[in-house]
């Protein structure tokens, strides 16, 4: 099981490069600062997610959300420093989606991010001495459905930057959802700490979705003003 889920991993990385550098070469702009960008969000994604996860719950591991958060990060300071102003958002949106598609089952093989007890469910798998809810097929299925849902829109005449948004919002609203059947401690009104960081996280790309949405809506007024004068 371990070598099968170091393949799964393995396959997920590849699933994101490959989806990332589908949509540089669509958007026409693979160029070696893009590459960058990527490596960056790569690098600083690996290492937020192995900080947080020890700094979360005292034991070593990775955490997607703070991965994402420590990857938006780097990415951020990787375009100050070459410069870059073109939004990159929509690539890593592809790239996220397709990775955590393939590399959850690598946590299922593994055995990781398990569920709580589920008597009686006829999917329930055995893991840690009890049959419980396999959360990291719901979650890998999720991401698939994330995953579709984005590239049904990909073609689309959309800003740049609306899918990131709406990957981001997808992902905080599905991982919420699922963590309800994740084995851990609960804290405050009987939610997880990774159920706190997707109400931020909803509430970030809700406010960056709608801030998109007011830029492309705001010529569309300055020309029906001038019209109307």
């Amino acid at each position: 099981m371990i070598v099968v889920s170091a393949v799964c991993y393995a396959l997920g990385y590849l699933a994101g490069l490959a989806a990332f550098g589908y949509m540089a070469r669509r958007r026409g702009i693979a160029t070696t600062g893009v590459w960058m960008l990527m490596s960056a969000g790569l690098v600083g994604g690996l290492a937020g997610a192995n900080l947080t996860q020890l700094i979360a719950t005292g034991s070593p591991g990775k955490t997607l959300l703070g991965g994402i958060v420590c990857g938006y990060i780097a990415v951020v300071l990787m375009k100050r420093y070459l410069g870059i102003v073109r939004p990159t958002g929509d690539l890593f949106a592809m790239g996220l989606a397709a990775g955590e598609a393939v590399g959850r089952w690598g946590c299922f093989f593994g055995q990781c991010c398990y569920g709580k007890i589920a008597t009686g469910l006829p999917w329930a798998v055995y893991e840690h001495g009890a049959y419980r809810h396999p959360t990291q097929a719901y979650l890998a299925l999720a991401a698939t459905a994330i995953f579709i849902v984005l590239w049904q829109l990909h073609r689309k005449p959309l800003p740049e930057n609306a899918l990131f948004y709406l990957q981001g919002l997808l992902l905080c609203s599905s991982r919420f959802a699922i963590e309800f059947f994740r084995e851990g401690p609960a804290l405050l009104a009987g939610l997880t700490l990774a159920q706190y960081a997707c109400l931020a996280g909803l509430a970030f790309f809700a406010y960056k979705m709608m801030e998109l949405a007011a830029k492309e809506m705001a010529p569309s007024r300055i020309a029906h003003t001038a019209a109307v004068h």
